[in-house]
């Protein structure tokens, strides 16, 4: 009932404001009367002076008539034939219309709206059932608990893959940190700081992740997103044939079915390939379809880093052998799906220095990023 007494008043102060103007007079009839108290006093004044003998009759009769002719005209430019104010009719059009737009969107609400439906506030959203909690809701009841419950590990350690998943890297480093410091290392919770650590600078295995990755290994030797991700480490150092060996020692290891035995060794293969000229028949190393839809049983986190990973390794292996005009053109375009455009410009420009922007190759790696939007250097 609330609702519909303030819908009533706002639509009725809406109204007003429109509806005023229209019932007003035109605007002109004040400004006649004070023109023609002006002309009477101009001639009671006149009168005057004709009396006193300020003013010869001849003269006080020209002024006479030139007022009268003034009062004439300004009866002729008053008539309501002449005033430029809206006629009666307008006034009726205007007057319908605006009451007729509020009718109108009154009835369709009422016929398709939803007007007993009571209001949502996000606290009392957060307060529901969670299976009737979307992703986002459940996310932010989380983050409320954590901010009254700071010392709450468990609720960090739920929450830390979960920001993985939504792509929020660098609030899950944050979370799996917490849960580490509240529960204690664990071979998940460490690996999982790891992978977070690394895809938060770009897929790089940087210093802190691979401590992470080690302190992992300490808990769970066998531990296969450790051991994956410091085989990358190795491939992004340049020591491809070190990764080769460690994918394959980790793929060796796995049973058939699980999903990092099938990317580890699309990495060691990868490691593996043969570069600069014999790479075109052999196959650029990069990530192909084959690479992601081996990762489909992944996580979203595993399976992005593990992308970012297999770029990172044809880009390790383009410095060291960068005669591979596919090899380029994979790196390049690889970076641009991946939405590293500044890389993917490095790319580009390390291609034109190995290939050469004038060369045949060259051209066709140009061709490639105009396709792409990048900018091609002269």
């Amino acid at each position: 009932m609330l609702f519909w007494v303030i819908a009533a008043v706002l639509t009725l102060a809406a109204s007003l404001a429109v509806l005023l103007p229209l019932t007003r007079r035109v605007e002109g009839d004040s400004d006649k009367s004070h023109d023609l108290e002006v002309y009477r006093d101009q001639l009671a004044e006149l009168d005057k002076d004709a009396a006193r003998g300020l003013i010869a009759a001849p003269d006080a009769e020209q002024a006479r008539a030139e007022i009268a002719r003034r009062i004439i005209r300004l009866d002729v430019e008053g008539a309501p034939s002449a005033r430029t104010g809206p006629s009666l009719v307008s006034r009726a059009i205007g007057v319908m219309a605006v009451l007729a737009i509020p009718v109108l969107s009154w009835s369709i609400y009422t016929a398709i709206g939803s007007p007993a439906v009571p209001s949502q506030p996000l606290a009392a959203r957060l307060a529901q059932n969670p299976a009737n909690s979307s992703v986002d809701e459940l996310v932010a009841r989380a983050e409320a608990h954590l901010v009254a419950n700071p010392s709450d590990g468990r609720g960090w350690d739920v929450l830390a893959p979960i920001y993985m998943r939504m792509g929020r890297a660098a609030d899950s480093v944050t979370a799996y940190r917490n849960a580490t410091r509240l529960l204690g290392a664990s071979a998940a919770r460490t690996s999982g700081l790891g992978e977070a650590i690394a895809v938060a600078a770009g897929g790089i295995v940087t210093a802190d992740a691979r401590s992470a990755f080690d302190d992992a290994l300490k808990v769970e030797p066998a531990n296969p997103k450790a051991r994956y991700f410091l085989g990358l480490a190795l491939a992004q150092e340049g020591k491809l044939a070190d990764a080769a060996v460690a994918w394959r020692q980790l793929a060796e290891g796995l049973p058939a079915d699980s999903p990092w035995r099938s990317v580890a060794e699309q990495a060691a293969a990868q490691a593996e390939a043969p570069a600069a000229p014999a790479a075109a028949a052999a196959g650029t190393p990069g990530p192909s379809q084959q690479d992601i839809d081996a990762a489909a049983s992944m996580s979203a986190g595993d399976r992005t880093a593990m992308i970012e990973g297999m770029v990172a390794t044809l880009d390790a292996k383009l410095r060291q052998d960068p005669l591979d005009p596919e090899g380029w053109q994979r790196l390049v375009r690889s970076y641009t799906v991946l939405g590293k455009a500044e890389l993917a410009q490095d790319a580009l420009d390390r291609g034109y220095v190995a290939l050469g922007r004038d060369s045949e190759d060259g051209k066709k790696l140009s061709e490639l990023a105009g396709s792409l939007g990048l900018k091609v250097t002269e």
